[in-house]
């Protein structure tokens, strides 16, 4: 029992990563409203972003800089496995960029919808598309 508590600890920025994913998983599936829709698909995003930089941390390694070296001194040996690997890192800066630009053209839809429908529920909004 120890060590499953010990494991839950250990890795809890997956667990955080579990409930988000599914906590923006079900306001995507679940709710009628597009706004909560929206907002779930932003956490669902966010997740897959703690995710990705969670994944790209390492214990004990440093940033991939390799100073150069003084004259007289020896050529160093790179060891790979001592450096934390950026690309993780640099893609989910990306992501965000997507994830508010995304963000902000569906709130942008979500406002011309109410505005020709007068509401933004899905059934609703349904409805009104069958009737004309």
């Amino acid at each position: 029992m120890a060590t499953f508590v010990n494991l839950l600890i250990a890795k809890y920025n997956f667990w955080a990563f579990a409930i988000l994913m599914m906590i923006g998983l079900y306001a995507m599936i679940a709710k009628k409203n597009l706004i909560k829709k929206i907002i779930g698909m932003n956490i669902f995003q966010t997740s897959i972003i703690l995710f990705y930089v969670s994944i790209g941390a390492k214990k004990g390694a440093t940033i991939p800089i390799i100073s150069h070296v003084l004259h007289g001194e020896s050529e160093p040996t790179i060891i790979p496995a001592d450096y934390i690997n950026p690309l993780p890192h640099v893609l989910m800066l990306t992501a965000i960029v997507v994830s508010v630009a995304t963000l902000g053209v569906a709130l942008a839809l979500a406002i011309k919808v109410h505005r020709q429908y007068g509401t933004l529920e899905e059934d609703q909004i349904h409805s009104i598309i069958q009737s004309k």
